[in-house]
């Protein structure tokens, strides 16, 4: 998936709104604008060194601060991973995949504002909205599909039996 069609490049924005546009913070956006796959910083690191070999760690993270900060770029935080950060500046949610640790864009059909989504307190007011969800990826689903039914029930029964109970196999609920 490519980031969204709103994006943000270095040299579109005003230089009112944004800071001074470095070669290594042109890089480290390039970075992320090539692939939608929501990097964390030592990822980007890696992939600006190819380009700009004499790029340090620490001007990566503050190329990213600088541009999250700035509003070019978001940082996704998800319980307790390193912040990841993600171009696409249209509204959507993040899927955090329990089992590969990837996150996925989720495009919101129709924006609405949080009060018709949400039953706010009197006098509460929403400045940022954030979306995030728990689950498994497209991918790794299309890999787990075959594997979703559990092995006690995919084993035959005894001859006769409809009740997996009488199977030899443990049968757990859950």
């Amino acid at each position: 998936m490519s980031p969204s069609t709103e994006t943000a490049t270095p040299d579109a924005l005003p230089h009112k709104k944004g800071p001074r546009q470095t070669e290594q913070r042109k890089a480290v956006f390039a970075a992320l604008m090539a692939r939608a796959d929501h990097p964390s910083a030592v990822e980007v690191f890696l992939r600006v060194k190819t380009r700009v070999p004499s790029i340090s760690l620490a001007t990566v993270y503050n190329c990213l601060e600088t541009l999250a900060a700035s509003g070019q770029v978001r940082m996704v935080n998800h319980e307790r991973e390193p912040s990841r950060y993600c171009a696409n500046l249209s509204e959507h949610a993040h899927l955090f995949c329990s089992h590969c640790g990837s996150v996925t864009d989720l495009p919101v059909h129709t924006p609405m504002p949080p009060d018709q989504i949400w039953h706010l307190p009197e006098g509460v007011t929403i400045s940022q909205q954030e979306g995030s969800f728990r689950g498994t990826c497209a991918k790794c689903g299309q890999q787990s599909h075959a594997h979703t039914q559990p092995a006690h029930l995919s084993e035959p029964l005894p001859h006769g039996s409809s009740d997996p109970a009488a199977s030899s196999a443990p049968y757990f609920v859950s």
